[in-house]
């Protein structure tokens, strides 16, 4: 009886272990990545962006709610967080979608849903153009499909407004590169104090969302230093939308400058469900509660 009682208690805290646990793989390349797998339902791989930004941000804010819906595996990619990887690791899209190939091979997953946040958006479409096979349906939360556009339409105009600065040449000159001219823009309104208006309704939830990078001793940035210059991530995916016949969720954010409010157009998904919410960038800390509207809505109409 004893004994049976023990090999109980020892079966239950393995299932418990799988359910919520913290895992460390090493890629056929020799990066180390860190994921935590949390709670039941279809399990869903969430793909941060930043680029940089790590999971654990989503998983202290809104992880409680996500759980009770998903098997939430949250990943900090190769470069970031608690993963390793450095200036000379591979940052290519081909290898990023191998890494999220072999995590699901870890952990037997034969289907997964993808949940993408801003940059995170480019993952998702590049993952589900090489593997469409393994996803069930992407839910893509303010994300992008064209950083260019991104930049040249919403995130450099809407700065230059904040800033008081009517020249909007930087927007829109063809002689330097996006990214050089994004950079010179992110330091324009730091230099301001505005960079939160980009994104945020109030001032201090960035500071609450930036807050939670120190959480995490010895944060890896590697990632957002390298990945912006990796060409893959310039081309425009909203052309691929119309390939890709998996459920989608396009959630959008009406003041989301860092993507642009009108930057689902264009985006021709044959299973979509298109949700615009009163938000900025961030509906996981500013309008959480429509963004479970809108995840639940489609789990409905999708018969998740």
């Amino acid at each position: 009886m004893y004994r049976s009682f023990v090999l109980l208690i020892i079966l239950m805290s393995l299932f418990i272990d799988l359910k919520a646990s913290s895992h460390r793989i090493t890629t056929s390349d020799g990066v180390e990545l860190l994921f935590t797998v949390k709670g039941e339902g279809i399990p869903c791989l969430y793909l941060h962006g930043g680029p940089g930004s790590g999971s654990w941000w989503l998983e202290k804010f809104m992880g409680e709610e996500l759980e009770q819906r998903f098997q939430m595996i949250y990943l900090d990619q190769r470069g970031v967080a608690r993963s390793t990887g450095d200036e000379n690791s591979d940052y290519s899209m081909d290898r990023m979608v191998k890494d999220f190939e072999e995590v699901r091979a870890y952990l037997g997953i034969e289907k997964w849903l993808t949940m993408g946040h801003s940059f995170g958006g480019l993952f998702q479409m590049g993952y589900a153009l090489r593997h469409p096979e393994a996803i069930k349906g992407m839910l893509m939360i303010n994300a992008a499909l064209d950083m260019k556009n991104c930049f040249e339409n919403s995130w450099c105009p809407k700065a230059m407004e904040f800033a008081g600065i009517e020249d909007h040449t930087l927007c829109s000159d063809s002689i330097s590169h996006f990214v050089d001219r994004w950079n010179e823009a992110v330091q324009l309104v730091q230099q301001e104090n505005i960079f939160w208006k980009m994104g945020y309704a109030k001032e201090e939830n960035m500071h609450i969302m930036n807050a939670s990078f120190g959480d995490i001793p010895d944060w890896n940035w590697q990632q957002g230093s390298q990945i912006m210059h990796v060409d893959d991530y310039h081309m425009n995916f909203k052309p691929y939308t119309a390939q890709l016949t998996m459920p989608v969720l396009f959630f959008y954010g009406k003041t989301d400058w860092m993507i642009g409010p009108d930057h689902y157009q264009g985006a021709a998904f044959p299973n979509m469900l298109l949700w615009g919410s009163d938000v900025g960038h961030m509906p996981f800390v500013e309008n959480r509660e429509d963004l479970l509207k809108a995840i639940d809505a489609f789990l409905q109409k999708f018969k998740f």
